[in-house]
């Protein structure tokens, strides 16, 4: 029997670029329903996807942040979904690199993939932050893992069902993971040349990684001091 697979894209005033990611899904004949979440956009975003007949639309009055228009997408699909897609509105990618995110569910071999982009040097920003998730995620859960923050992640909807995040803002992807790995579900990086637009180093660019950093340290404190708590409570 086929699977059916829902894509959940959050979007925030990507009127410039979402429409790349939506034709390269309507060309998927695998993937049953596209969702875009415009979480409270104030340029055309919502007008460039109803363009797209085979694209649900979800429009947000404002913004909620990542986290919660993620949740609503769940809510959507996760009764009629067997796999569940999240997918950046600014990624660049073609049909074969979303179907290697694919694979290895549909095969039953794992529970959650993750796309690992082709290396690049990374911008002083960004290194800080992804140095913090890594520090974090081993510190919250002992493991290590490579690519953290990518938000381009396949599930079966167990997990999904399984899990519980409370993040709205950019540390959404590292909460995911950590709950992910604690109640020791399979998960395996796929490396694919996916790419998608990078945070300038202007003004504008150092604000985002300035709050992406501070989003991640917030979740951290909370997660790391309620790991602390119950280890107290077991002994």
């Amino acid at each position: 029997m086929k699977k059916i697979i829902s894509v959940i894209i959050p979007a925030y005033n990507e009127e410039l670029k979402i429409q790349r990611v939506l034709r390269t899904l309507e060309s998927i004949d695998a993937i049953t329903n596209i969702f875009v979440i415009d979480d409270g956009s104030t340029d055309k975003t919502y007008r460039k996807v109803l363009k797209f007949k085979k694209v649900h639309l979800i429009k947000l009055p404002k913004n909620r942040g990542k986290g919660e228009a993620l949740r609503i997408g769940i809510k959507n699909n996760i009764e009629s979904a067997d796999i569940i897609v999240f997918l950046d509105a600014d990624i660049i990618c073609d049909a074969n690199e979303i179907s290697e995110l694919l694979i290895p569910l549909e095969s039953n071999k794992v529970d959650v993939t993750v796309a690992k982009f082709s290396s690049k040097k990374a911008k002083a920003g960004i290194g800080l932050t992804k140095q913090l998730a890594k520090i974090g995620l081993y510190m919250t859960t002992n493991m290590h893992f490579g690519s953290i923050l990518s938000g381009q992640r396949a599930f079966k909807k167990e997990v999904l069902k399984n899990i519980s995040f409370i993040s709205n803002g950019f540390s959404v992807e590292l909460e995911m993971l950590i709950e992910i790995l604690r109640l020791q579900y399979v998960v395996k990086e796929v490396e694919i040349p996916m790419t998608h637009s990078e945070t300038g180093r202007d003004l504008a660019g150092f604000l985002h990684r300035g709050k992406q950093f501070a989003h991640i340290a917030h979740m951290l404190v909370f997660k790391y001091l309620l790991k602390l708590h119950k280890n107290k409570e077991v002994l």
